[in-house]
């Protein structure tokens, strides 16, 4: 068989999946929850091809999750920039128009005419750690993480907002809010 990319969409509850040949074929897609059985489910979905490249998008972001449980699992995983995979989506679709397939598709695409893209190990030893763990608490560690990467700034903690030089007493942090002279009198 052919070698095969399997291109990833990932967002934080879900990934869109596209597998291309060689010649840009589509050959399966799907969508699949980033839960334990989800991920099962979409690993499942492409090792039904031997020789196959994963390829995630923003694997230091939002794809971070799906990309490190499948280097986990012995998977080959490259990171594809998500500038590369806006410009092969613009290039293809002649709009730039975003859906999760043509997304996974774009992801695909940038593999097979880019050289030289970063191919994703095993960042974090908390990984190594928990490779003999069952899928469920990997689950729970990376879902954590990406929750707190996904949060708006707004909710994080002020301090974590604070600038290194600003005092640490709490009571400096307090926003005032200025009253402005009323225009109608």
């Amino acid at each position: 068989m052919a070698r095969v990319i399997i291109g990833v969409d990932p967002h934080k509850r879900s990934a869109t999946i596209e597998v291309i040949n060689e010649r840009e074929r589509t050959l399966a897609q799907g969508r699949f929850g980033t839960d334990r059985d989800g991920y099962q489910a979409m690993l499942a979905a492409g090792r039904k091809y031997a020789d196959r490249q994963w390829a995630v998008e923003g694997c230091k972001g939002i794809g971070r999750h799906v990309a490190q449980r499948l280097v986990a699992d012995g998977e080959t995983v490259v990171d594809v920039p998500a500038k590369l995979s806006a410009r092969a989506r613009v290039f293809s679709t002649g709009q730039g128009r975003k859906t999760d397939p043509v997304d996974a598709h774009s992801v695909a695409v940038v593999v097979l005419r880019t050289s030289g893209l970063q191919q994703v190990t095993v960042e974090d030893t908390s990984l190594d750690d928990l490779a003999g763990e069952p899928d469920g608490q990997i689950s729970a560690v990376l879902t954590a993480e990406i929750d707190e990467q996904s949060q708006p700034a707004s909710a994080r903690p002020a301090t974590a907002m604070t600038p290194a030089s600003a005092p640490t007493d709490t009571a400096v942090h307090n926003p005032v809010v200025a009253t402005w002279p009323s225009t109608h009198s």
